[in-house]
């Protein structure tokens, strides 16, 4: 049975250090910017709704028609850095998001071809095995206790643990 992958892409060793240099790049620059709060100060101070982002905008916006009301207490050149600040944030969020995802899904169809071609590998190793090729029962054995580590997973397994069936032997 031939099989065709679902993606072919590769990086060049200058393009896995170019990338790994402009991550390198992304962290020194927010050095110090960020924040890791525990998951209790998550819960704690919440994220802004798209409701809430709409009366932050409208303050801001009364608050430059109307500065004589603006309390005393609150610092009305911090808040419009944050304001900036924040905007500037939700912008780069989205764009990092946008890249998480598609390495996410390019590196799913990876998987999914590199465990498609093992599996086609095991199977023509058991048929050797089974032809009593010379080290083909060795390298079965091996790869076949890997096959009953996930008998405790939700995926089918047959033949000694093997997903596959004699019918597909190659």
């Amino acid at each position: 049975m031939s099989l065709n992958n679902l993606i072919n892409v590769s990086f060049t060793e200058e393009e896995v250090t170019a990338l790994t240099g402009h991550l390198a790049g992304i962290k020194q620059t927010l050095n110090g910017k960020m924040v890791n709060l525990t998951g209790e100060e998550r819960t704690k101070y919440g994220r802004i709704a798209n409701q809430n982002k709409l009366i932050v905008a409208k303050a801001k916006s009364y608050m430059k028609q109307h500065p004589d009301w603006i309390p005393g207490f609150l610092d009305k050149e911090r808040f419009d850095r944050d304001y900036i600040t924040r905007e500037q944030m939700e912008e780069m969020i989205q764009l990092l998001e946008n890249y998480t995802q598609q390495l996410i899904d390019t590196k799913t169809l990876l998987d999914h071809d590199n465990y498609t071609n093992a599996l086609s590998f095991h199977r023509k190793v058991r048929y050797l095995a089974d032809e009593d090729e010379p080290g083909a029962k060795t390298v079965y054995n091996d790869m076949k206790v890997l096959f009953k580590a996930r008998r405790n997973t939700t995926e089918p397994i047959t033949d000694e643990g093997d997903p596959t069936t004699e019918e597909e032997v190659a």
